[in-house]
C-alpha cells in the first residue's frame, strides 16, 4: 500500500475511528502525566494560561517538566532555553524516521504533521508504517488527538492543582515514570538493552566526575553513539 496516494484512500469516519484506535493507548497514558504536569506547574507559580500556551507551542512532556522545575528552582531563561532545546533535538531523529513513509508530501501537510510527533506518537506511527497498512492521514490523526488530550489534562492539572498538597500522590515522580516506561518499550534487543546500561552507567560516572548536570546530555550522546556503532558492526558481521 502506498501510504501517500490520496485517491484510495478510505472514508474520513473510518480514517478517524482507525487513527482513534491506535491512539486511545497514549490519549490514556498522556491524562495522568499531563494531570501531573499541571498539578506541578500550579505549584511552581504558573497559572492556567501559560500552562496551556506551554502545551501548545511546545507539546514536549519532558522539556515541559523540565522547564518547570527550572523555573521553580530559579534558573535563568537562558539555561531553561539550552537546556529544552538540547532534550528536544531527539524529534529531529523521529522526524527524519518519519520522513522515508512521508515521501513526495506537501510541505503544509508536514508543517501539521510535525508539529504533532512526540516520543509516544512516533513509536506507534513507526510501528504501523513498517506493518505497512498505515497512511498519512492516519498518523495525522494519532498526532492530533494526542495533543488534544495533553493540553487538556495540563490545563485540568493546572486548574486542581491548589487543591493537591505538595508531594502527594508521587506526583514529582512522574516524569521519572515516564522516561522508564519509554525506556522499557525500547529495549526490544541485546544492543538496546546494552545501550540502556551503557546509558546508566555513563551517566553516573559523569556526575561523580564531571561539575554541572551536563551528565544527562552527555551520556545519552555517547550511549547512542556506542548503540550505533555495535548495531552497524552488527550488521556487517552477518
Amino acid at each position: 500500500m502506498n501510504q501517500n496516494n490520496d485517491t484510495n484512500l478510505p472514508k474520513q469516519s473510518d480514517l478517524l475511528q482507525q487513527g482513534a484506535a491506535a491512539a486511545w493507548p497514549i490519549c490514556l497514558g498522556y491524562i495522568p502525566i499531563g494531570l501531573s504536569l499541571g498539578v506541578l506547574a500550579q505549584q511552581a507559580g504558573l497559572p492556567w494560561w501559560s500552562v496551556a500556551m506551554m502545551s501548545v507551542l511546545v507539546f514536549a512532556g519532558s522539556a515541559q517538566f523540565i522547564c518547570v522545575a527550572m523555573l521553580a528552582a530559579g534558573s535563568s531563561i537562558a539555561a531553561i532555553i539550552f537546556t529544552t532545546l538540547i532534550v528536544n533535538l531527539r524529534h529531529t531523529l523521529m522526524s527524519s524516521a518519519l520522513a522515508i513513509y512521508l515521501a513526495g508530501v506537501n510541505r503544509k501537510f508536514l508543517t501539521v504533521f510535525s508539529y504533532g510527533i512526540t516520543d509516544e506518537s512516533f513509536a506507534v506511527n513507526m510501528t504501523q508504517f513498517k506493518n505497512g497498512q498505515w497512511d498519512r492521514w492516519r498518523a495525522l490523526v494519532v498526532n492530533h488527538l494526542a495533543n488534544s488530550v495533553w493540553i487538556l489534562a495540563t490545563v485540568t492539572g493546572t486548574l486542581v492543582g491548589q487543591f493537591v498538597p505538595q508531594g502527594a500522590f508521587g506526583i514529582d515522580y512522574a516524569l521519572t515514570g515516564m522516561f522508564i516506561c519509554l525506556l522499557v518499550f525500547q529495549l526490544q534487543g541485546r544492543i538496546y538493552i546494552l545501550t540502556g546500561l551503557l546509558a546508566a552507567l555513563i551517566s553516573v560516572a559523569w556526575y561523580l566526575l564531571i561539575p554541572g548536570d551536563s551528565y544527562i546530555v552527555g551520556a545519552s550522546v555517547c550511549a547512542a553513539t556506542l548503540g550505533y556503532l555495535m548495531q552497524r558492526r552488527y550488521r556487517s558481521s552477518k
